[in-house]
């Protein structure tokens, strides 16, 4: 069989945007909304998803399925991963806290729709294998080995924050470093039962929650 070349992949990239915007609009009433956001379906369209796969999964890379990257960690379904994004509202130039980089695909889409990120992983190889990846394709994405729960204080305040793993509430840390009017998107819940959140800091009181529908995601790590 010949090799996949760029023009088959682009075509593989727009297929699952298709699958995508199916999934919003059979979604539409748990989610709000009925399509992608333009910046967003742009992103999609143009980031190498296959490169933030192990090699061995390229082929599948845009199939509408989670993958594994090694460690017990999965690369999530397209529609999920788009959908943690989009809830964000994020607008060019916003400063994004990313609490799991697994090997970076969702930070380099979030770069490429204009935000700067800053992302924290506590395996230190997704955090070098992903370091290596931004560098190849000219993303200016902040990148540190830690307990991603703490946040990182030395970036924040943060406007947006997307956390790829499950929490049975927002960590204390993270809160504090999220500006009044910013967003987090998190998977709220145990092993068994999770949702989809998003919660809103208000300038003053008590953060609100929405949550948005059921997911799957393994839990939050601390150290």
């Amino acid at each position: 069989m010949k090799p996949l070349t760029e023009q088959h992949l682009a075509i593989f990239r727009r297929h699952m945007v298709e699958i995508i915007d199916m999934h919003y609009d059979l979604a539409s009433e748990e989610i709000g909304r009925e399509a992608l956001s333009p910046s967003l379906q742009r992103a999609l369209m143009d980031v190498p998803r296959h490169l933030f796969v192990p090699e061995s999964l390229a082929a599948v890379a845009y199939h509408d399925t989670p993958l594994p990257i090694g460690f017990d960690k999965t690369l999530s379904q397209p529609f999920i991963g788009a959908l943690m994004i989009d809830l964000l509202e994020l607008e060019p130039g916003a400063r994004v806290l990313e609490v799991g980089t697994g090997l970076g695909y969702q930070a380099a889409v979030m770069a490429e729709m204009g935000a700067t990120v800053f992302s924290v992983e506590i395996v230190e190889e997704f955090a070098e294998a992903a370091g290596v990846r931004f560098a190849a394709l000219g993303h200016d994405i902040k990148v540190r080995v830690g307990d991603g729960t703490r946040g990182w204080a030395d970036h924040a305040p943060f406007d947006a924050m997307l956390v790829t793993a499950a929490a049975p509430e927002p960590p204390p840390s993270l809160l504090e470093q999220l500006k009044a009017g910013g967003r987090m998107v998190l998977p709220l819940g145990g092993k068994e039962v999770q949702q989809l959140s998003v919660v809103t800091k208000p300038e003053s009181g008590e953060p609100a929650v929405r949550a948005v529908m059921p997911v799957r995601f393994t839990q939050l790590e601390s150290a």
